[in-house]
């Protein structure tokens, strides 16, 4: 019955439509007789199971259907086709489809001053929060630098301190005591001289003598002079000058000290983020300057990617653009968003410009991945697909 109907040929008051079910190894053959419009069954599953597998890949169903039908059937899918294919058309028109990579952040850590490695507290591969203590040099010659500049700012202080206090009472006190000594003693050395004088007129005395009577009586008048200024000196106080010099150098003092703490503190290194130990650079006993790493660290988060974008297409890739990230070894896909787009072309064209050469050239493009997990490694190259903001 099968071979019959196959061999029919169809009327020209019907059309033949042929599909194809290559998913269906098994399936029913039917056709409309020209006299009813019921199927007639020509083949079952049951009839063609005796058939082989290789030659049922690729099954026919041949329908004759009415010619108003089957002009219905035909401009409906043509009318499917138009609007699949404008839908199609419209998604390729606003996606964008991007390839690159994970970017390398890492972060080599290094001591400000030189010394002794002493300390390394990580492997390779092992996992750091931030803040945590990697490593640490030989504190004690700084540790001795920070005391000695301890003991000059103290000094300082002590300075300023007995400057801006002035002379304490009992130096006042003394000072006028040596002011009453002196007048006694110019008193005493003005009368001797007059009585030297008045001895030299009656021969009494000798002219040395009297010279000598009237320096004493100088002498005296000085040494009175001296300790009157010495007294008002101690009563008005320091200058202001010397307090000046004096808040001057305790300033100096004071940053010495600070130099000195940073200078310890900067015996330690801590991670700045979370990271990973990429590399272990030295071990412990090592020598080692300003700026030489001992650590290698891969920062964690954020997760950058890395694209390019054309010119032609750069009005696809806006700041905020929500994009799916897939990669080969990826058991998920990822989401992100187009974060910065370089402002200058990576590629510059020759002198003489075209518009061929305009099409070459390219924009760097960051992606933020919002969920990154392990999956997501440095270098890893990955597929970026841009698609509409709700």
């Amino acid at each position: 019955m099968l071979g019959e109907e196959q061999n029919q040929s169809p009327s020209s008051d019907f059309l033949f439509s042929v599909f194809q079910f290559s998913s269906y190894p098994w399936a029913h053959y039917l056709s409309y007789d020209a006299r009813c419009d019921h199927p007639i069954q020509l083949g079952t599953n049951d009839v063609l199971q005796s058939y082989p597998v290789q030659s049922l890949k690729s099954i026919y169903a041949v329908i004759r259907l009415p010619r108003p039908i089957a002009i219905s059937v035909i401009v409906a899918a043509l009318v499917l086709s138009v609007i699949i294919g404008y839908r199609l058309f419209q998604t390729s028109a606003t996606s964008l489809t991007l390839f690159g990579n994970v970017d390398i952040r890492e972060v080599e850590m290094a001591f400000r001053q030189s010394g002794r490695l002493t300390i390394m507290n990580f492997e390779e591969g092992e996992r750091v929060t931030a803040g945590t203590l990697l490593a640490e040099l030989d504190s004690e010659p700084f540790q001795e630098r920070l005391d000695q500049a301890q003991a000059q700012y103290e000094e300082a202080i002590a300075l300023l301190e007995k400057l801006q206090h002035g002379f304490r009472n009992q130096e006042i006190a003394q000072a006028e005591e040596s002011v009453r000594e002196t007048e006694a003693a110019l008193a005493f050395a003005i009368s001797e001289f007059e009585r030297q004088k008045s001895s030299v007129s009656s021969g009494a005395t000798t002219r040395q003598t009297l010279d000598q009577a009237r320096t004493a009586r100088d002498q005296a008048r000085a040494q009175l002079g001296a300790a009157r200024q010495d007294l008002s000196l101690k009563r008005e106080g320091s200058r202001q000058e010397d307090i000046a010099a004096a808040t001057a150098q305790l300033a100096g003092t004071k940053a010495a000290l600070e130099e000195a703490r940073t200078a310890l503190s900067d015996t330690r290194i801590s991670a700045p983020a979370d990271a990973i130990i990429q590399s272990r650079i030295r071990e412990p006993g090592s020598m080692v300057g300003p700026s030489s790493p001992v650590y290698s660290l891969s920062l964690k988060n954020p997760v950058y990617l890395r694209a390019y974008v054309s010119e032609t297409e750069l009005t696809k890739a806006i700041p905020g653009t929500q994009v799916t990230v897939n990669c080969d070894s990826c058991s998920k896909t990822y989401q992100g968003t187009i974060g910065f787009v370089s402002a200058r072309a990576e590629f510059t064209p020759k002198t003489v410009e075209t518009t061929d050469l305009r099409t070459d050239l390219v924009y760097r493009v960051r992606i933020t991945v919002t969920d990154a997990d392990e999956g997501l490694r440095q270098g890893m190259p990955v597929t970026i697909t841009t698609h509409e903001n709700p």
